[in-house]
Parts: C-alpha cells; structure tokens; sequence
C-alpha cells in the first residue's frame, strides 16, 4: 500500500475531518478507564498522537502526564498550535523509537495508527521497553478479518478493498505482540456512536480526511463520493447508525 504522508494534505483537513463528538469521546474514556490501572495518577503514552485528537482525553484519565509522540511535523504542529492541557506534551518520534526511557510509562494509547507502523515488530519491542511491566496498551486498530461495516464505504467495492489491504489479520497482530513480551488480555468492542445524520456523514466524507483516499485515483475518489451522495439523497436527514470499533487491550 502507498505510504501515507501527513504532511502533505492530511494535516490540513483532519482536525475537522474526524473530529470526535462528545458521545464518542465518552464511549472512548469509559473502554480506556476500564482497562488502564486503577493507581492514580499514571504516566501515559499517545503513540502516533496526530493532531491530538486523543491526547488530553488520555490525560484526564490517566490523571498525570502524557506525551504524544508523532512523527509527522505538520499533524503535531496542529496539536501544540491547540494543546489547552496542561499535563501534555507533544514530541517527535515513531512507534518503533518513542526516545522514552526504559519502563517510563504506564499506559500507552495507539489509536487507528498500527496500519501505518512500518515494522510492527520492532514497535511491538519498542512498546515493551517503555511500558513498565505490569502497565497496559491500548491498541486501537482495525483487522483484515473482522473489518466493520461502515456505511459510507459500503457504496465503493475499491473503497473498502483498499481500506482493508492497510491491516493485518488479528492473529497477526496479536502473534507480533506475544513475540515482544505481551500478553493479549481482550479485544473490547466499542459502539462509536455516528457523527449524525446521513448528509453530516457525507460531508465528513467529503473534507477527504480519511487516509484511504491516499491510495485512490481521483476518478475512483469521484465515483465514491458522487454514490454515496445518490444514496444518502432520500435518507439525508435521517440518523446514520453507529459503528463497531475493535480496542485489542494488552499488558506486560
């Protein structure tokens, strides 16, 4: 799959683009507070932390601090342009070298990032070695075998099939995380209630902030839109129904 490059196009429109409502940020904290270690405060890791689209949630549950790593130069220039905690910190650095100390965190968030890890195994590693033992990973991500129904890319066949050839199968991911130290604990389903309506769904769809149209022609971008437009047409005001989202929880 092409590399998608953040700092290209995405850093501009995905702020807007996939921003959380309050009903999926609350969804969010209650799976994250579930999981993570009940000792307050914790020291927390957003690992590929964007535009820090979760980074402050992370803090305020974490009740300590959080430092978001991201490689991208635009998309964390976003996020220290509009950091308000005071508990985060945004940093350079990758999923396979953080350049955190050893055992210096106790919980670490990935967060729909894990497809655009280069060498998953050597993060798998790297992950370990920065997590204390005893502490969690929370592990965002999609998989080639349990991909979810969503809506909007129901009406593109190349559409879906390009969102799916980004992730690996859960047994592969799970078998890279047992291989560096971890032991998968649970894989939690997470209702992400919809943004809104059908026409609130288009229009989200078209600021094009998802990485799946990095790897689309225009022409197939084009026809993508203009099906999903004809579908929601006659049902635009209705409410789009929410989604299944997969958090694989692992500790060390």
């Amino acid at each position: 799959m092409k590399r998608v490059d953040y700092d290209d196009r995405l850093y501009r429109v995905y702020a807007k683009g996939r921003a959380l409502t309050d009903g999926q940020r609350a969804n969010w904290a209650a799976a994250f507070a579930r999981y993570l270690p009940t000792t307050r405060p914790l020291r927390g890791l957003d690992v590929g932390s964007g535009v820090g689209r979760l980074t402050p949630l992370l803090a305020e549950i974490c009740g300590g601090p959080v430092v978001g790593i991201e490689p991208s130069a635009r998309m964390r220039e976003v996020a220290v342009d509009t950091a308000t905690h005071p508990a985060v910190e945004y940093l350079p650095g990758t999923a396979e070298a953080t350049g955190l100390p050893d055992a210096s965190v106790d919980a670490a968030l990935a967060f729909l990032v894990w497809h655009h890890v280069s060498d998953r195994p050597a993060a798998a590693r790297e992950l370990a070695r920065v997590v204390r033992p005893g502490g969690v990973l929370l592990l965002r991500t999609q998989f080639a075998d349990r991909m979810p129904y969503l809506w909007t890319f129901a009406r593109s066949a190349r559409a879906r099939e390009v969102d799916a050839a980004m992730y690996e199968t859960l047994p592969v991911v799970r078998a890279d995380f047992t291989a560096a130290g971890w032991a998968s604990v649970d894989l939690h389903e997470v209702e992400e209630p919809a943004i809104g309506t059908y026409r609130d769904g288009l229009e989200r769809l078209r600021s094009r902030a998802f990485s799946t149209f990095e790897s689309l022609t225009e022409d197939e971008i084009n026809e993508w839109l203009a099906a999903v437009a004809e579908w929601v047409t006659p049902r635009a005001d209705q409410p789009a129904p929410a989604a299944r989202a997969d958090l694989l929880v692992l500790h060390r």
